[in-house]
């Protein structure tokens, strides 16, 4: 690719009419949901096929490449649109999907990269050793997280509670599925939860847990953070119920009635992420999950995984 090329690509061009529309999203209030023009995907995919993903994961520059020429095609608006999406406290999430035009993995990776991209650079994902992680489901799982046991519920969390690094936002994208009934994405919004009072003004609130990961995530240091925070929007939540190490009975108290506040929340809805579809999220005041599966030996399920900070 030359000089030129790469250039012309991060040039910002007006939005082209009907490029995209935003809607309310059908299941959640909060959030939205973004259609992209089917013609403008799929000239999107035909534009970076030069660009393989062994590429995206080599040169970090290229991952921004990729989301200019998103924005080129799209016009200049739709990179302001989606952050401005996930930095309303009102909000703070979309979906959007490749809306039938491919059926290709590697262009679902390349869609949620370019999209992730437009509002901040991914972290090292160390569970996978790449800025992203994709991860499959099965019926039978020996892992030592919940992650990929399907028939278990995975209890809501933030993401990068155990690493160092600052985790603004997360995106998830559904790249297959087979034989799966249930297992859908559970999700609150800090704001809608009836409990956020009462434990983010608790003593232990501000407390410095420590969270420490499991093997598998390839994470051996623990890091020590509070739990709750305020970065003047509102309050902020970094936790996962997994990896956190209580010292004492009444911090295990406080972590168990947490928890327990937390999945009992009538605010928890259960939206339904098709296959070529992403979900995007500000995780600093959304939790996320998962609802168990229907047991099906045949059940297959393979997800995306990209976090990382605002620029």
């Amino acid at each position: 690719m030359t000089v030129a090329r790469m250039v012309r690509a991060q040039e910002p061009g007006p939005k082209l009419p009907s490029s995209y529309e935003v809607h309310q999203h059908p299941v959640h209030p909060r959030l939205k949901h973004i259609d992209i023009s089917p013609k403008l995907l799929a000239g999107f995919f035909a534009d970076v096929r030069d660009i393989d993903v062994q590429n995206l994961q080599y040169v970090p520059f290229m991952r921004f490449i990729l989301a200019g020429r998103l924005a080129q095609l799209i016009g200049d608006g739709f990179r302001q649109e989606i952050c401005n999406i996930l930095v309303d406290r009102n909000h703070g999430g979309f979906t959007l999907g490749v809306r039938g035009t491919t059926t290709s993995d590697e262009d679902y990776v390349k869609l949620a990269t370019a999209v992730s991209h437009l509002v901040g650079p991914a972290n090292f994902d160390a569970m996978s050793g790449s800025y992203f992680a994709r991860f499959v489901v099965n019926h039978t799982d020996d892992s030592d997280t919940y992650l990929r046991q399907a028939y278990r519920v995975v209890n809501l969390h933030t993401d990068g509670t155990y690493v160092e690094e600052a985790t603004d936002w997360l995106l998830m994208m559904k790249i297959a599925e087979r034989h799966a009934e249930g297992g859908e994405s559970r999700l609150l919004h800090l704001d809608d939860w009836e409990g956020l009072a009462q434990f983010c003004h608790d003593a232990l609130a501000t407390h410095r847990f420590t969270f420490k990961a499991a093997a598998s995530k390839n994470v051996d240091r623990p890091v020590q953070r509070q739990i709750f925070w305020s970065d003047g929007s509102g309050i902020c939540v970094s936790y996962i119920d997994q990896f956190v190490h209580p010292e004492t009975l009444e911090q295990a108290r406080y972590l168990f009635d947490l928890s327990r506040s937390l999945e009992s929340s009538p605010a928890v809805r259960a939206p339904r992420l098709p296959v070529g579809d992403l979900i995007m999220l500000n995780n600093r005041f959304w939790l996320h999950g998962r609802a168990p599966f229907r047991k099906n030996e045949q059940l297959h399920r393979e997800l995306m995984r990209l976090r990382g900070v605002f620029n």
